[in-house]
């Protein structure tokens, strides 16, 4: 099955064995001891389930990589895209004419202290190693590479930016200043949804009987065109409708079809988040007075005035769309209150009297 031996040609020493399906391989070595060793790998990766063809991990990482991207049918578009980007702007520029079995763990691990060191943020150093260490999990899948070598690779730290919550007051200020679109800014700011699911309403999806909006797509600005897709989580959800919204949201479908966005665009397609950013929201927080504001933090302001109205955790989820309590958590624990002392006199009213006794006579005595 396996054997080291001279070839009477050249004088060089021979590794032979045959892979899993039966099919012969050899190597050449100048020394016999190095054929051995060699050999013995193979043997040893055969045995652990781990063999690789040696030939199959010779193809080059672009190659891979480039036959990766094209597909991704499985991922929403903005989030295909990004990646797709990621593997034209800095996969295949470094990477692309290595073999992908000639990749080591050392090597992308100074690859990313490389980038780190260029200036890039630690979000998008993360983003790029991750696309990589996709790419290079779908190689080990393919049988093209026994192990990842990216994977366990120390990553930078990120440092999460504080949220900006906007009070009230200034949003009613900031929707002021948007006139005839303050309803946008409005909605923004009291359900938390995001810009995608906002520009994808349609006038169906209000439920004015239930005070609810029913989020069921969202819709991304990819490559100048707009790509509809399921909400971020994938997942369909129900948003509460504070009370003074439902006759400004009933004027906004009055005269429009079920099927019409609810907030279309002034030429009547799609709302984008550039021109609206651009012609209504910046021009807004310039009439009030506010710097530094983004449209995402509407929703984050969205999120802390219903934990101020006394919203419990899982509320928010629910409101937010987020996967998780603990995600919610992850992003706003500092505004719920600490009520760990409610906790402990809660807990201390279901003390047995006859522990309380116990506890002073114990205290009198020492």
């Amino acid at each position: 099955m396996a054997s080291v031996g001279r070839d009477l040609r050249n004088g060089r020493w021979l590794a032979r064995w045959r892979d899993p399906t039966g099919r012969q391989h050899k190597k050449s070595f100048r020394r016999k001891i190095d054929a051995q060793r060699w050999l013995d790998q193979m043997l040893a990766e055969m045995h652990r389930g781990q063999y690789v063809d040696p030939a199959a991990s010779k193809l080059r990482v672009a190659t891979f990589a480039e036959s990766w991207a094209s597909g991704l049918g499985h991922l929403k578009p903005s989030t295909r895209e990004r990646y797709r980007s990621i593997v034209r702007r800095h996969i295949v520029p470094t990477w692309g004419a290595w073999p992908l079995g000639s990749v080591a763990h050392s090597d992308v691990a100074t690859w990313l202290a490389e980038l780190s060191a260029s200036g890039l943020r630690p979000g998008s150093v993360r983003h790029i190693h991750r696309v990589f260490s996709l790419i290079l999990d779908a190689a080990v899948h393919d049988g093209r590479i026994a192990r990842n070598p990216a994977a366990g690779v120390r990553l930078p730290r990120q440092v999460r930016s504080e949220p900006r919550f906007l009070t009230a007051a200034e949003v009613g200020r900031l929707a002021d200043g948007a006139g005839p679109n303050r309803l946008t800014i409005l909605v923004l700011a009291f359900t938390g949804l995001r810009f995608g699911e906002l520009a994808a309403l349609k006038v169906k999806r209000v439920d004015f009987a239930r005070r609810r909006l029913w989020v069921a797509q969202s819709v991304t600005e990819v490559g100048g065109r707009s790509e509809w897709s399921t909400p971020k989580t994938h997942e369909a959800r129900s948003v509460p409708l504070p009370r003074s919204l439902v006759e400004l949201l009933r004027a906004q479908c009055a005269g429009k079809d079920p099927e019409d966005p609810l907030f279309p665009a002034p030429n009547g397609g799609v709302l984008r988040i550039g021109n609206w950013r651009r012609r209504v929201f910046d021009p807004a927080c310039a009439s009030a007075g506010l710097t530094g504001v983004t449209p995402h933090d509407l929703r984050h302001t969205a999120a802390s005035l219903a934990i101020a109205s006394g919203a419990n955790v899982k509320a928010v989820q629910r409101m937010l769309g987020h996967a998780s309590a603990a995600m919610t958590l992850d992003i706003y624990a500092g505004l719920f209150g600490d009520d760990l002392d409610g906790v402990a006199d809660a807990l201390d009213a279901l003390v047995p009297q006859t522990c309380h006794i116990g506890l002073v006579e114990g205290s009198a005595s020492a």
